[in-house]
């Protein structure tokens, strides 16, 4: 007769399951931080203390460089006692008030890149420093560029780590909390790397397409400008003619139509000129089929003084651009529409402000009112005058709209409305 397992069986058969999880994650993860703390210490060690003494970069270029990596490795190295000692929740308590030093080194990470490459092109010393301090077979093979981007990857593995330590952990464990607020702490500086990396990856996608475009007039570089993507599309025109294919180019604020340059040319024969901007503002996109569902289909874009027929024989192609015509001018709807709902708000104490010159709330400001009525009379004229604060409507080009971003000095009043980036 066989003897079934009873609940308290199988509640710590559970228990020794989380446990041997925990147990395996744990001893990976103090192995590897502590090959991490021995990677940092090749930098900090044979790159950072050695340049400074032997002053072959300048302070500012070496900050630029290795930026906060030195603040890092001591945070690393608390961070590896209480590990080595079976301290997870505590110790990642104790490093997680420290990861603005991840920050600072993440937010500087590409202009280290871009400092770094420069210093090997126009420094001869420190480029033969550097292939010498390679060569040492602490190394391990490694160059100083890899090692430079370890503390963006053990976030990642941080991440990794502190998820499973936590689902692997029993919530009347002491340590539950310590690594439930781990995780939202070093998912914040996850977020921050990415978001970083997003935008640095759009700033490339930007310069490659002004590089693209022939001469200066059309302007792609932007303030919170995002690209999207770009192809080849038969722009109809409206008087039936035949269909001329074109190559756009969307952003999340405009559609920007080209034309190839002519190939003869002898320097801009790979490049395009820019035709027409059309801002997304108020454009409307739909779907038209006709004689052209078989082969694909149609596209009518409507602007407030133009409108576009874009075909194409994909169907895969079209639904592709629709889906992102459309989602482009929803996010840009939204975004005005927290604008709107801000410069709103922002307005509010105005006109209370005003409301109380005009509300009599005490003896004093009554009799204050009565003994200067030309006093009274001017703050009238002044709220008169004080012109509108309407949201700027961008009619032009999309770069010249972008530009309202970067206005200069705002009064607190105005900043809530036109010191917002439309992406």
């Amino acid at each position: 007769m066989s003897l079934l397992p009873g609940p308290s069986g199988t509640i710590q058969e559970q228990r020794d399951r989380w446990e041997r999880k925990r147990s395996r994650t744990a001893k990976e993860l103090v192995k590897t931080e502590q090959l991490y703390c021995q990677q940092l210490r090749l930098v900090t060690t044979y790159f950072v203390e050695i340049l400074k003494a032997k002053g072959t970069l300048k302070q500012d270029i070496r900050e630029n460089i290795f930026s906060s990596i030195q603040a890092i490795h001591s945070v690393n190295q608390s961070l590896l006692v209480h590990l080595e000692n079976g301290y997870f929740g505590r110790g990642f308590d104790q490093f997680c008030p420290h990861l603005q030093h991840y920050d600072a080194y993440a937010d500087n990470i590409y202009n280290a890149n871009k400092v770094l490459g420069t210093q090997l092109k126009k420094n001869k010393a420190f480029r033969r420093f550097k292939k010498l301090q390679e060569t040492r077979p602490e190394f391990d093979n490694h160059e100083l560029e890899d090692l430079l981007q370890l503390p963006l990857q053990r976030i990642d593995q941080y991440m990794h780590f502190l998820q499973d330590l936590t689902a692997n952990t029993s919530p009347d464990n002491p340590e539950f909390e310590q690594l439930s607020r781990a995780v939202t702490a070093v998912g914040k500086v996850s977020q921050r790397i990415q978001n970083n990396t997003r935008r640095h990856e759009n700033h490339l996608q930007l310069c490659r397409v002004q590089k693209l475009l022939k001469g200066r007039s059309t302007k792609v570089l932007a303030a919170g400008r995002w690209y999207i993507r770009e192809g080849w599309l038969n722009m109809v025109p409206p008087k039936g003619a035949e269909a001329k294919p074109k190559m756009f180019f969307l952003f999340s604020d405009m559609l920007l139509q080209a034309k190839r340059c002519s190939p003869l040319h002898p320097t801009n024969g790979d490049k395009f000129t820019g035709q027409h901007i059309y801002p997304l503002q108020d454009c409307t996109v739909e779907k038209v089929f006709g004689h052209t569902k078989s082969k694909g289909g149609l596209l009518s874009l409507t602007f407030p003084k133009a409108k576009l027929l874009l075909m194409s024989s994909n169907q895969k192609d079209l639904n592709d651009w629709h889906q992102s015509l459309s989602s482009a001018i929803s996010k840009l709807h939204s975004k005005q529409t927290v604008i709107h709902q801000r410069g709103e708000c922002g307005q509010r104490p105005l006109h209370s402000a005003a409301d109380s010159h005009n509300t009599p709330s005490s003896s004093s400001s009554s009799s204050s009112s009565n003994n200067n009525p030309g006093r009274k009379r001017n703050m009238g004229n002044t709220e008169a005058t004080e012109p509108p604060r309407d949201h700027p409507v961008w009619e032009g080009s999309a770069p010249k709209r972008m530009k309202q971003c970067d206005a200069p000095e705002q009064s607190s009043a105005e900043a809530s409305t036109s010191g917002c980036v439309i992406l």
